[in-house]
């Protein structure tokens, strides 16, 4: 991820608290180590000084982890995060043994944070903002690049057996994939049965799990970005848990889904307290400007309590 100069912060709000530490979690193709992802890390300690930034990775090795955004099993990865975050001392708790964090994802990492959240315990996210983020899945793949080896090598294993257990236990993007019937509306019976990330972190199985629902309605503030010219996510309205009828193509908003109205994952209740904010920014697929991360930093991280807070938009 590339960012353009950061502008400078605008002046802070009196803070009541020590600003909270904050989990980044890369996309797709990315790894921990990219110049963008750190300069966002860099102007988050800037806007709010004694800011500590953790930057999620599946391997110290950057190679190692760009290739883990492809290739796993997103259960296991998740498992290793919270094990991570748990055995790291700046992010816990005066207890020792939770986490009170904010949380920024981009793209994949985004529905991956969302992810950790429900299930890693523990794990108290105050502010969770995601980018261009598949909340509600993807209804094809992204096309890899010429020489791209690693992508290429990950979309053969997916194949014509995107449900099997190779493409399901090992290529990231595969465990998010929701496609839709276009005659039920509904995605298809082995969504239901063999996907092995989303059909069960968004409560869609018949057997729900409410810890799920406990976790997100816990959230002070979840903030979802799209963007306006992403082209890469289909459809981009997944960032904002939407989804889009693939006979009319008409966007189906959240609001009008069965996870919201039966508050699967708490998003309703959330929504009713004014917690689950809806946005976009211009441009393509992860296009950001210092002036949109320069808001995030200001408005939805720091200190636990703030006096005299700016208000944007």
């Amino acid at each position: 991820m590339r960012l353009p100069t950061l502008l400078l912060p605008l002046a802070l709000p009196t803070l009541a608290t020590s600003p909270l530490p904050l989990i980044i979690w890369h996309g797709l193709g990315d790894t921990y180590t990219a110049p963008g992802l750190h300069e966002v890390g860099q102007f988050a300690q800037k806007t709010h000084p004694g800011t500590y930034i953790h930057y999620i990775h599946l391997s110290d090795d950057s190679s190692r982890d760009r290739s883990s955004s492809f290739l796993g099993n997103i259960t296991t990865q998740l498992t290793t995060v919270c094990a991570q975050l748990h055995s790291n001392k700046n992010l816990l708790s005066r207890d020792g043994k939770t986490l009170r964090v904010d949380a920024l994802g981009f793209s994949q990492g985004g529905q991956l944070l969302r992810g950790l959240l429900q299930r890693c315990e523990g794990l108290s996210i105050r502010s969770l903002v995601t980018f261009g983020s598949q909340h509600n899945g993807i209804t094809q793949f992204q096309a890899c690049g010429a020489y791209d080896v690693l992508c290429k090598g990950a979309m053969a294993l997916v194949g014509a057996q995107v449900w099997g257990p190779a493409a399901q236990g090992h290529v990231v993007p595969a465990q998010y994939f929701r496609p839709v019937d276009a005659k039920t509306g509904h995605p298809p019976r082995e969504f239901f049965e063999y996907s092995n990330f989303l059909a069960d972190v968004n409560n869609e199985r018949e057997s729900k799990d409410w810890r799920y629902k406990t976790a997100i309605a816990g959230l002070e503030q979840f903030v979802m970005f799209v963007f306006g010219e992403d082209e890469l996510v289909v459809p981009k309205e997944s960032g904002w848990f939407g989804e889009v009828n693939v006979t009319t193509g008409e966007v189906v908003s959240v609001r009008e889904r069965e996870v919201y109205k039966r508050d699967w994952l708490g998003l309703r209740v959330l929504d009713e307290r004014g917690g689950l904010v809806f946005r976009t920014t211009p441009g393509r697929h992860m296009e950001l400007t210092g002036e949109v991360i320069r808001e995030v930093c200001e408005r939805y991280f720091g200190g636990e309590r703030a006096v005299g807070f700016r208000e944007f938009l």
